[in-house]
């Protein structure tokens, strides 16, 4: 059967969803070109030609991976409900035992940006955007007094490296910490950052 033939957009989103799925199970130092290729039955060719190099198919997956996790956190973020609910919601989505997609992917992609110039950009591209979020809403609350968050920028970097943290250990030994005991690390994390007892935060946010 011959291939639907794809637009340049179409075309550009079905190498990039390959690009992840191929990556997650290769890892970044490993996966090919033709690993891509060979996965959608087209040529080398094909794609170099959307993307001329293995670090910028690279680079280009895991901006592509990343898009929907910051859409769906801006969502939660954007809610028309209190800054702490909204924080909670996000917090406990974004822990290594929430719902958010892809730690080995990420953590995967930390370890190749030590190496690739290209993979670090757009990493702490990425990674400067989830802090963004969370200092805007941060500041929202504080200014609304829901609580104190004397500097919300230093609290949400903070915040996501205590997240972060917890997802490397989460994720390389596996079943090491519960996860009622991830989500009330959490929860504590974020209400000693907001400046609140962690009651506070459980009572707001019911």
């Amino acid at each position: 059967m011959a291939r639907v033939r794809l637009s340049v957009e179409e075309r550009r989103e079905e190498l990039l969803g390959a690009a992840v799925r191929q990556i997650e199970e290769r890892g970044v130092a490993a996966v090919r070109i033709a690993d891509v290729a060979a996965s959608l039955g087209v040529s080398s060719a094909l794609v170099l030609y959307h993307f001329s190099t293995k670090e910028k198919l690279v680079a280009a997956a895991l901006t592509h991976a990343a898009e929907a996790d910051l859409a769906h956190l801006r969502k939660l973020l954007g809610r028309r409900t209190t800054a702490l609910r909204r924080l909670r919601a996000a917090v406990r989505w974004y822990a290594p035992t929430g719902h958010a997609k892809g730690w080995r992917l990420w953590i995967d992609a930390w370890s190749a940006a030590l190496r690739e110039p290209a993979l670090r950009d757009v990493s702490r591209d990425l990674d400067q955007q989830w802090k963004a979020a969370l200092t805007d809403v941060m500041a929202e609350g504080a200014a609304a007094g829901e609580f104190p968050c004397e500097d919300p920028a230093a609290s949400a970097w903070r915040l996501t490296a205590f997240l972060d943290g917890l997802a490397v250990q989460m994720t390389s030994y596996a079943g090491s910490l519960s996860r009622a005991a991830m989500l009330q690390w959490a929860d504590e994390a974020l209400a000693r950052e907001l400046g609140i007892d962690g009651s506070d935060l459980t009572a707001a946010s019911h």
